[in-house]
């Protein structure tokens, strides 16, 4: 191939923590592989509770939360002991701290064959089977000077409502305890044809996705399974390289893929407190292709490549005030992105030891299409715009929204970026490098999840452009021999001009108005910053 791009496309799965092989000759051109697994993960993170949690907050989308905050962004603790101490009397600790525990149980078997058909054609087949157990809790763990807790959360499915005037105490469930399962079957295929200046490639999977969940929290124990939903996915890929000559190559390919919703936000409408499945959950599509040519010399390589990718019903659920009793959620259809452009990245080496990489991209990313969606309540059932249940779901009286964003940009994504960047091998083992990075035509990102208590139509506007950036980072490293071992040192200095630019943004007037950075909401990037690593090669 003499350097020459090889289309290949691999399966990728996540690597075992235990895994036990076992390999079979069925003859000198095949073999069977099988490697069974198990993940166990206990951890945990803290997750602020009280009458109204969101004052645990540091900011919401980019406003900061000054509730129980001092001067200097710092939690006013003291604040918080007084409040307590002063209302325990009356219904204990207005805030109080809770460990949020997350626990994964992770099995899995993945069986490979592969085979030489002929000289030039390679064969892969497989299944890869799994099943996940999650377990998601809050247990009480400080109530910050008060005596009890009274969980503020509705749970109106339980027969018991006791549990509204209950007084809680360290150790206790508070908001949520319910574990999530995934299950899924998958098998897939590849074909490679390899010969003189040819190179091919063709995939096909398909795969089933389980999803139920368990609620000890919201649901009465005879209610606390939820039905199990399935979805049915697949891809198709394929590809072909051609060396034109020893220098010159081109490369095509084209692909399908429909995946499974998340389980959050997808599959289930409030997969924390509800039960519900989402009554119109879809699976989320993409379709892509790739047109490039590719250029490798001894002083020189390059790619330049065209792409044009549809992202097709993205999982969007977006959901108001989720601790109320009146909580609803909009169920969001048709949410379609168009991703496209050209890229171009090259390597050259023009002197011995001196090395420059440079690349540029130039893209253009908008929402394709207006977005409708149906409102429901935490309950799943069908709302009118008058809060009532609706006679039936898709029916006259059902509330539908719709979010008016075709041709509307992607947001904190920069659609042009370039980095030109240089290493120089100044002596044996010492390096040297310096590189730049220009970010631009990054739109702010408008939170869609915004749309209003009332649910109503929301039009918006192009959101603001971020202004362009440009970064530089040097870096130095040295290889070196240390009793016997290969060691490295490396030395770091990221935005070494100490350059002051916006990171993030969140457009602050989504709705049709002005918008301009006077109402965005933003995220500086840091500033200089320095960073060594010591490396040991044992």
């Amino acid at each position: 191939m003499n350097g020459q791009r090889k289309v290949s496309v691999h399966n990728v799965y996540h690597k075992p923590q235990i895994s036990l092989n076992h390999f079979w000759d069925i003859n000198e051109r095949s073999n069977l592989s099988t490697a069974a697994y198990v993940s166990i993960g206990n951890g945990y993170g803290f997750s602020g509770q009280g009458v109204n949690r969101y004052d645990w907050y540091g900011s919401s989308d980019g406003i900061p939360n000054t509730t129980y905050r001092n001067i200097d962004g710092t939690f006013n603790y003291g604040g918080i002991y007084e409040d307590n101490v002063a209302n325990n009397d009356i219904s204990g600790s207005l805030m109080a701290m809770s460990k949020s525990v997350n626990q994964h149980r992770w099995y899995g078997l993945l069986s490979t064959y592969t085979t030489n058909l002929t000289d030039e054609i390679d064969f892969y087949a497989g299944a890869d089977l799994r099943y996940y157990k999650g377990v998601h809790t809050n247990v009480l763990n400080d109530l910050y000077g008060g005596t009890y807790f009274i969980d503020p959360t509705t749970r109106a499915q339980l027969t018991d409502q006791s549990y509204a005037t209950r007084k809680l105490n360290v150790g206790d469930v508070v908001y949520r305890d319910y574990d999530g399962f995934v299950m899924s079957q998958g098998v897939f295929m590849q074909t490679e044809y390899n010969k003189d200046a040819l190179s091919t490639f063709v995939s096909l999977s398909g795969s089933n996705t389980s999803y139920w969940r368990y609620d000890r929290f919201y649901y009465d124990e005879e209610e606390a399974k939820s039905e199990t939903i399935n979805f049915l996915g697949y891809s198709a890929k394929g590809g072909a390289n051609y060396n034109l000559t020893d220098n010159h190559n081109v490369f095509a390919n084209i692909g399908v893929i429909s995946r499974a919703p998340f389980f959050s936000g997808g599959a289930f409408l409030q997969s924390t407190t509800s039960n519900i499945t989402n009554p119109n959950a879809v699976n989320e599509k993409a379709f892509s292709m790739e047109l490039g040519y590719g250029f490798v010399s001894t002083y020189l390589s390059a790619n330049l490549n065209v792409y044009r990718t549809l992202w097709s019903d993205k999982t969007m659920v977006r959901a108001v005030d989720t601790n109320s009793p009146d909580s609803r959620v909009a169920n969001l259809e048709g949410v379609n992105a168009l991703h496209q452009g050209v890229e171009l990245d090259f390597v050259a080496k023009p002197l011995k030891g001196l090395e420059i990489t440079g690349m540029v991209s130039l893209g253009d990313w908008v929402w394709q299409d207006d977005v409708k969606g149906y409102v429901y309540n935490r309950e799943g059932q069908p709302m009118t715009s008058t809060n009532e249940v609706a006679s039936g779901i898709g029916a006259e009286d059902h509330q539908m929204m719709e979010i008016k964003i075709g041709g509307i940009k992607v947001g904190n994504s920069a659609q042009t970026t370039a980095a030109l960047g240089a290493k120089y091998e100044l002596l044996k083992g010492l390096r040297v490098s310096v590189d730049g990075n220009y970010y631009g035509r990054n739109y702010s990102y408008y939170n869609i999840s915004s749309i209003g208590s009332s649910f109503s139509d929301v039009a918006f506007d192009q959101p603001w452009m971020i202004p362009d950036a440009v970064v530089f980072d040097v870096g130095l490293s040295y290889r070196f021999k240390l009793g016997g071992f290969d060691a490295s040192l490396f030395g770091n200095i990221n935005n070494v001009l100490d350059a002051e630019y916006i990171s993030d943004a969140t457009d602050g007037t989504p709705l049709p108005g002005n918008p301009d950075w006077t109402a965005a909401a933003v995220f500086y990037g840091f500033g200089r910053t320095y960073s060594t690593t010591l490396k040991i090669k044992f």
